[in-house]
């Protein structure tokens, strides 16, 4: 069985798919972040849940304006529409299950969102330009939200920047980005039992 690798340059992020998301079922993943790693910036998913569960080094988390250090056994869940943000603190690689319920849609996002990062099409922070940041958040409203700008800022603006983005070639998702499948490998590193029971999902990820 092979799974599919979804990698980050900019941002230093490295997932393993272990379950691949279909019909609304969840994307659980191996996420590994280097030391300095972080997500691109605090966001909602208005209609997924996310769960983060450490398996090694710490990750530090932000959910509703509440800060923690997730050390490992440690499961953090985050319900829809909460703004919430994460980082690796020290200078150990964090590895960490990542549980994204439904994840299709939530799949198709970080394809293109890492794509643009590979390709030099993002700030030092992962961030794409602003013409390309507001297809994406057009075509992904349903998916993620970044909270800053605050929403009554984006919508107007971004709805304003699309029409000039598409005159310039830009797109909301790119089919390059979604169906190039990428890095395999053969097999995962192996959860400890006594973190694998943190993560219901982990009993249906042998799918690939």
């Amino acid at each position: 069985m092979s799974y599919a690798v979804i990698e980050n340059p900019v941002t230093g992020e490295r997932a393993f798919r272990r379950h691949a998301p279909t019909d609304g079922s969840p994307l659980v993943a191996d996420l590994y972040a280097r030391p300095g790693a972080a997500v691109v910036g605090e966001h909602v998913h208005p209609h997924a849940s996310e769960a983060f569960t450490v398996v090694r080094g710490i990750l530090g988390v932000r959910v509703d304006g509440v800060e923690s250090h997730a050390v490992p056994g440690t499961r953090v869940v985050v319900p829809p529409g909460t703004p919430h943000d994460w980082w690796t603190v020290g200078d150990e690689t964090a590895f960490v299950i990542v549980e994204v319920d439904p994840g299709d849609r939530f799949e198709a996002m970080i394809r293109n969102l890492f794509g643009l990062a590979a390709d030099g099409r993002t700030d030092p922070a992962g961030r794409p330009g602003l013409l390309q940041a507001a297809l994406l958040a057009r075509e992904f409203d349903d998916t993620i939200r970044f909270t800053s700008p605050p929403r009554a800022v984006q919508r107007p603006l971004f709805a304003a920047l699309a029409p000039i983005a598409r005159l310039r070639g830009l797109r909301g998702r790119y089919d390059r980005y979604e169906q190039h499948t990428g890095a395999t490998v053969e097999e995962l590193e192996t959860i400890p039992p006594e973190i694998a029971v943190l993560v219901p999902a982990l009993a249906s990820s042998d799918r690939g």
